[in-house]
């Protein structure tokens, strides 16, 4: 056969000129062709026998079928041995890690004569595009969203704790304007994966007819090449946005291939123009990105004179309109009030305060993304803002028993301002205890003590034995006792002394002058 199948009216011309006995060469010449592409023509003329009117009667088709049978017709030997492999080589390609070159060490082994790995892989591509040929997807405008997680994370380092962790990275883009939207988030979560498809919604002002997802557990719950099942919690979220939700099938990216590409070009355009070797707080982190996904969204298409900004304007109006309040996915658990008047969430190893006559029982925690609820036999006991922070505690106040209240409200100023409703006097002194420690603290109980002598002794009996012990120069809880007990504070000044009397045997106060 030629190197380079030649077009059926050069073809015809041949026929036509061998016919009218013209040379192999002549004919060449004044085709402007190979003699060697005319004697294999001829020759394969000759072979079909057939005359020159019945193949001047045959289509151009017919006749390039005839000279040219498709490759599958003359398989045989060698190369019927090769297709009827590859059967074999596709059901094993869907295990994990097998690679076509392990494939071939297996062909090999099992026909030593067969053919060299460069033909291999060319007939293997040929019959993976027979079998399984790629379809053009044509997308239509406000039709789909497509998301899936890139496989590669970045780092991010926890403000509270200064752990450092590595920050999932979601991708979304609609499919007919291909405007794209990127976000680190903490986890792949079902809350986070559904927080991050509602922040894309609200990044693209507008809800599509349907979301392709990828089989990840937080959208499906159980993978079915006809009917999915989608998780719950997703299922839900979808009901909110009035969106349908339609799964790619199990290992073919082709049905996402944009959002497929989006995460390659997430990798040039966002992850390599981050700051080398920074490790960034999440929030910082998505800003930054954000920053890069704002001028990749701008930047003109290929080929194209708008970019993808362009495009989203134009599909903007046929997208639906976002519902009034956001979705908040609730989780429910049942959890015991500790002695400490806490509940523990396992999911972020934080504590949360309740009411502590609540100590011992059994309450309902329905926590959402943003806000943890306590019930009590369906009645709210309790709301806090929802923290990640681990082994660190929320406590409201009012939760507390009176007595712990009390403690928790102690500080300088709370006892100086106790002191003052009493006497200025009191107050003085209460600064001079707090002033000769070297962490207030350490003073609080000391002031607690003097400040009781009031309502045990009284307020009048307590600025004496504060003044009293101003005069020493002592300032302790120790010294106001002592002198109330010995009831020094009941002394305004020392007694004055009585002069001695004149007698004979007394020699008086002169004479020691």
């Amino acid at each position: 056969m030629a190197n380079k199948n030649i077009s059926m009216s050069k073809v015809r011309h041949i026929m036509k000129l061998h016919a009218q006995g013209m040379g192999k060469k002549r004919i060449a010449q004044r085709l402007c062709i190979s003699k060697n592409t005319v004697r294999l023509y001829i020759t394969l003329l000759q072979r079909l026998q057939l005359s020159l009117q019945e193949l001047q009667k045959l289509s151009d088709h017919d006749l390039n079928q005839l000279l040219h049978p498709p490759e599958k017709v003359l398989a045989e030997g060698r190369l019927k041995q090769l297709f009827d492999f590859f059967p074999e080589v596709d059901k094993q390609m869907r295990r994990r890690g097998m690679t076509v070159a392990q494939q071939y060490e297996q062909y090999r082994l099992h026909h030593p004569d067969g053919y060299r790995s460069t033909t291999f892989y060319k007939y293997y591509d040929q019959w993976k595009k027979q079998v399984y040929p790629s379809m053009h997807i044509e997308h239509k405008v406000g039709d789909k969203v497509y998301v899936d997680y890139a496989g590669d994370t970045l780092p991010y380092v926890d403000p509270d704790t200064g752990e450092l962790k590595e920050a999932q990275v979601f991708v979304a883009i609609l499919g007919w304007s291909q405007y794209a939207y990127v976000e680190p988030m903490r986890s792949q979560t079902v809350e986070e994966f559904i927080a991050a498809c509602e922040n894309a919604f609200h990044f693209f002002r507008g809800i599509p007819l349907a979301l392709v997802p990828d089989n990840l557990k937080s959208a499906v719950f159980k993978a079915s090449k006809y009917e999915p099942e989608l998780n719950e919690n997703f299922k839900t979220f979808a009901d909110h946005y009035g969106i349908a939700i339609l799964p790619a099938r199990i290992r073919k990216p082709q049905d996402k291939a944009h959002v497929e590409n989006m995460v390659k070009l997430a990798y040039q355009r966002i992850y390599a123009r981050l700051p080398e070797g920074a490790v960034l707080p999440l929030e910082e982190l998505t800003r930054a990105v954000a920053e890069h996904l704002a001028v990749f969204n701008r930047s003109p298409l290929s080929g194209k004179h708008c970019s993808r900004y362009d495009q989203w304007l134009a599909e903007l109006p046929t997208l639906h309109e976002l519902p009034a309040q956001r979705y908040e996915m609730r989780r429910i658990k049942q959890v015991t009030v500790m002695k400490n008047g806490h509940i523990y969430l396992t999911e972020d190893q934080h504590y949360y305060s309740v009411p502590y006559e609540l100590i011992g029982k059994k309450l309902r925690l329905q926590y959402s993304r943003s806000v943890v609820e306590l019930f009590e036999n369906y009645k709210l006991v309790a709301v806090h803002k929802r923290l990640r922070s681990s082994h660190q505690y929320t406590t409201v106040p009012e939760h507390m028993p009176p007595q712990h209240q009390y403690v928790t409200q102690w500080n300088p100023a709370f006892f100086l301002d106790k002191a003052r409703a009493i006497d200025p006097v009191v107050e003085y002194y209460i600064s001079q205890v707090l002033a000769r420690k070297a962490y207030p603290e350490q003073a609080y109980k000391s002031c607690q003590g003097i400040l009781s002598f009031g309502k045990r002794v009284g307020n009048a009996r307590l600025i004496n034995a504060c003044r009293r012990a101003h005069e020493i120069g002592y300032y302790n809880y120790k010294t106001i006792e002592d002198i109330l007990k010995k009831q020094l504070d009941k002394y305004e000044e020392d007694p004055v002394a009585t002069a001695m009397p004149s007698h004979a045997n007394i020699r008086g106060g002169n004479y020691y002058q």
